[in-house]
């Protein structure tokens, strides 16, 4: 008998293998960069396909395509660039001699419901195309490659002609199917058991199409789920179930053979892509929990922008995994098998299209949640790497190296690796460049060994034990289903493949055994004894789907000695009871090691329902009978408080907030877990805290409540009694008086012109007459002393605001191949930059956050591109920053950017960095608006000696 290998002791020696085989290889005929003992080969491109989005493998080792020639077709000029009148097709391309190329290409199907699909699932007879808003299945009852049924499975995902929309379904080891969905909401989907999911956030713009969403919406089993979904459904079309969430636009969530979730998740707004595994029910930080502000609204002070972007600072939110930086990531599988030889099984392979790369991972268990481990550029097309990759840095996309762009990555039934290629100039910003629709597939494999496909047998046991150990993971559900229909029949064969020298092959018998019946069940029964963490925590989530009870189960892995099937208990004990399951969750909580994020977070998801009486029980015995003093606490208990931050331990966490003997990093910590009690008494204590005599604890204390009264405390204390920005509001109360007076046509027009004179003068009255402006309520004698004043008004956001309505411009234009031509003093332009720029953007230390930060501008832009940049600031502006328009009941007008949009107010952040927090029902309009807060050179009075000045200080990237 083979002795059982852990997955961690594999991995291991593949790491050791694989670091020893991978040497720095040329660059091949392919233009790409590969691993020396594999080989990259052209195996399709257009005409046999166009713009491929995304790939799967039939049982007969064909690809199947998708195709986005029609992607953003009111964007793009449809006789300018490749366009199919019919819709968007799916395409099969197969390799007939077995040579390496594809030499047949086939239309499956083209339908005008396919606009811009990004994901395929070839599964038995039925092909799953995800095409926002529609799941559809497509199936071929009769094999002649043309579909003769046409289903929408589901409908009502967000995100149509949008890279942030639904994307392509795996099969489970488990039957199940697993798919994922953007941000791009909202998402209001009915399964068809009429189980109805509802899910928002803040997030608009993208597409045409994507134009209203809100966050705070609560799906049939009463939670709010936000942002970006992972999920899984029965077949049928029943079962609909989230499995993570409030991600911003995860392309692919890809299950393995043991059950584990893998993804990446993009942003070319700033360096903070990530790849990691998802646990179950896990919040992945993009927005606020409820979905009503974007990660920019909750930064605090001196936050990490990554640990920021991702909430891992906040309660109730998973580790944000691998941070990859800059890219646009995209294709995501798990090479299970050993054809591209032994070093690279178990390796995660994650796409990015922005960064021209394939990563690889080899991931290893650590603690109670995976460490993806070193990240490897894997299969790219530039000898470095691009990790200052800027998606509309025109420059570097001249680049023609820098135009591979893997959309997908695939394993065949060969075992080889397929990569589709976009192949675009630009990825990212919803746009593309190449016209006619460009594409290709490349194939790797190892030298000097052909890999073949086999021909699969489904008729016979023999053969669907040999297609469930296919490296192609949806062809390996078609042995699956044949297998579970023969039941207890097939027990014997399907046992022995736990004897596997690969263990991914002995986690899928792990699961087809569990539905196997009576007989099956005991054989993974015996499972949870295995020395093998992994397979043990496989037979729990086996189990845990056929078993009626599954309380012996958890009760008997309680006390596991490995985490991860520890935490797999907590998971799976979230909807259960309190009663009944008490016992056991005490028994997890007191074995936390006061380290593992994953096994804290699972925890706190366990008891969240009931979270006051968990902290009462967890003071019990972990603060020695609730004897303790919070600031005598240990590490777990002071862990769990944070995590729980229950109404009835304000005055604990508030006690350890205020104490100087405690670090204060975790003086910090209790403060953030104060602040997310959404109770009275959160806000008093907060108060009470802010009155420290401990500078660090009153500034946090002080942000906070600035912070929360914009939102969750809005209306839970008296703010009006809250020394906080009072000034503004005496301003703001005179500024209306005079406003009252201008509209007053019983006053005299010298009165009413003096007031208006008046207004125009100070920053808040500046605001109201924008106000009025905006929505036509000026009197029209009034209009003259508006366009004399307003422009000197002292708040550059005013000023910028007032050009929209009245012209005090030069009208000059610019000459930017001119300008170019000069030569620039950095000197010169790095004091134009303090006087000027320095107002919104940053240098070094120099400057402020309202605009872009601009230290590194030097590295993305060349000289024509940064002029362009400055002297039209409205022509590309920056996603993130577009200004809003938001005007009152009471005629209060606030220009600046969106950072928070939830049922009880409105958050706007304004060109000096103050933020404006206005009450939903005072709110008359609010618009998105064309024009960029930055002013154009003419208004400014910069001249062209000037601005080739400040372009030279910008481009040579000193402080």
């Amino acid at each position: 008998m083979k002795r059982f290998l852990s997955l961690i002791t594999i991995t291991i020696i593949a790491v050791i293998y694989f670091n020893a085989c991978r040497s720095p290889a040329p660059k091949n005929e392919t233009g790409l960069y590969v691993p020396d003992d594999l080989i990259a080969t052209l195996w399709a491109e257009s005409p046999m396909m166009y713009n491929p989005t995304n790939m799967d493998v039939d049982s007969k080792g064909r690809i199947w395509v998708t195709e986005a020639v029609n992607y953003r077709n009111y964007n793009n000029d449809s006789t300018k660039f490749l366009h199919h009148s019919g819709g968007d097709r799916v395409m099969i391309l197969e390799d007939t001699d077995q040579d390496g190329k594809a030499d047949t290409s086939k239309v499956f199907v083209q339908d005008s419901d396919l606009v811009s699909p990004v994901g395929i699932a070839v599964i038995g007879n039925k092909v799953i195309v995800s095409c926002s808003p529609n799941l559809i299945v497509y199936t071929d009852e009769n094999g002649d490659d043309k579909p003769d049924k046409k289903e929408i499975l589901l409908t009502g995902f967000g995100g149509k002609d949008h890279d942030h929309s639904l994307h392509s379904v795996t099969a489970g080891p488990d039957g199940n199917w697993y798919f994922n969905v953007g941000n791009a909401g909202p998402h209001h989907v009915k399964d068809k058991s009429g189980w109805n999911l509802h899910s928002g956030s803040i997030y608009t713009g993208g597409s045409i199409y994507n134009n209203t969403n809100e966050g705070n919406q609560k799906s049939d089993d009463g939670k709010v789920w936000v942002g970006g979904l992972a999920l899984r459904i029965n077949p049928d079309g029943t079962g609909l179930k989230v499995l993570g969430h409030n991600f911003r636009n995860s392309y692919e969530v890809v299950t393995d053979s043991y059950g584990n979730l893998w993804q990446n998740d993009n942003d070319d707004q700033v360096v903070t892509c990530r790849t990691t595994w998802l646990m179950e029910g896990g919040n992945a930080g993009y927005f606020s929990t409820d979905g009503t502000r974007f990660w920019q609204a909750d930064q605090r002070p001196g936050q990490d922008i990554f640990a920021a972007h991702w909430h891992q600072d906040d309660p109730g939110v998973m580790p944000a995994g691998d941070r990859s930086g800059a890219g646009a990531p995209t294709g995501v599988v798990m090479n299970e098998s050993d054809a591209l030889g032994k070093a690279y099984r178990g390796m995660l392979l994650s796409a990015d299209a922005g960064r021209n790369v394939i990563f690889g991972y080899h991931p290893a268990m650590q603690q109670s949640g995976y460490n993806l481990g070193k990240r490897e550029n894997f299969i790219t097309s530039l000898a470095g790497d691009n990790e200052g990759y800027v998606w509309n840095d025109s420059a570097q996309n001249t680049l023609k190296e820098k135009w591979f762009r893997p959309a997908d990555v695939a394993i065949g039934t060969d075992g080889a690796m397929y990569v589709a290629d976009w192949y675009d100039p630009v990825v990212g910003g919803h746009q593309m460049k190449d016209s006619i629709g460009y594409g290709r597939i490349y194939r790797i494999a190892p030298k000097n060994k052909k890999l073949i496909n086999p021909v699969i047998d489904l008729g016979i046991v023999k053969g669907q034990i040999a297609a469930l150990k296919n490296p192609a993971v949806n062809v390996r559900n078609s042995a699956f289903e044949k297998l579970i229909q023969q039941g207890a029949t097939v027990v014997t064969p399907v046992k022995a493949l736990l004897q596997d020298e690969n263990p991914f092959v002995q986690a899928r018998a792990v699961w087809l055994l569990s539905k196997l019946g009576a007989d099956g069940e005991k054989e993974v029964e015996k499972i949870l004894t295995n020395r093998d963490a992994t397979l043990r925590a496989a037979a729990f989530r086996s189990l845990r789907q056929v078993a009626a009870d599954i309380m012996p189960y958890a009760k008997q892995l309680s006390t596991d000695t490995s985490a991860f099937v520890r935490r797999e208990i907590a998971i799976a004990l979230r909807d259960t009871p309190y009663a009944a399951k008490k016992e056991i969750l005490l028994s997890l909580a007191s074995q936390y090691d006061g380290k593992d994020r994953w096994y804290l977070e699972a925890l706190g998801s366990a008891m969240d329902a009931t979270a006051g009486a968990w902290y009462d029980e967890l003071k019990m015995s972990l603060a020695e009978k609730n004897t303790q003093p919070p600031a005598k606490w240990n590490k777990k208990m002071a862990d769990f408080a944070w995590r729980l931050h229950p109404v009835n331990a304000v005055n604990d966490i508030a006690q350890r907030a205020a104490d100087s003997l405690l670090p204060a990093e975790e003086r910090k910590r209790m403060i953030t877990a104060l602040a997310f009690i959404n109770d009275q008494s959160a806000a008093t204590a907060m108060v009470n805290v802010a009155k420290s005599d401990l500078q660090d604890i009153k500034e946090q204390a002080v942000y906070w409540l600035s912070f929360r009264q914009s939102n969750d405390w809005y209306s839970l204390i008296d703010w009006s009694k809250i020394n906080l920005n009072t000034t503004y509001e005496r301003k703001l109360a005179a500024m209306k008086v005079k406003r009252q007076t201008i509209l007053d046509e019983r006053q005299s027009k010298d009165e009413r012109s003096w007031r208006t004179e008046e207004m125009a003068a100070d920053s808040v009255g500046g605001q109201l007459l924008i106000g009025l402006m905006a929505e036509n309520k000026l009197p029209a004698i009034l209009l003259p002393v508006v366009q004399e004043h307003l422009s000197n008004n002292p708040d550059l956001a005013v000023r910028v605001q007032a050009g929209k309505y009245i012209n005090k411009g030069s009208g000059k234009t610019f000459s930017i191949d001119g300008i170019a031509r000069l030569n620039g003093d950095a000197a010169l332009g790095k004091a134009i930059f303090k006087t000027t720029c320095s107002t919104c953007h940053r240098i070094g230390t120099t400057g402020n956050d309202i605009g872009p930060e601009l230290t590194a501008i030097g590295k993305k832009f060349d000289k024509v591109a940064m002029l362009d940049a400055i002297i039209n600031p409205s022509a590309a502006i920056v996603f993130g920053y577009e200004p809003w328009l938001v005007n009152t009941k009471d005629g209060e007008s606030v220009f600046g950017f969106l950072v928070s949009d939830n049922k009880q107010s409105l958050v706007i952040r304004d060109i000096t960095g103050k933020k404006h927090v206005i009450a939903q029902d005072k709110i008359s309009s609010k618009k998105k608006q064309s024009k960029s807060l930055m002013p154009d050179p003419s208004t400014t009075g910069l001249t062209e000696k000037n601005l080739a000045d400040v372009t030279a200080y910008l481009l040579a990237g000193k402080e």
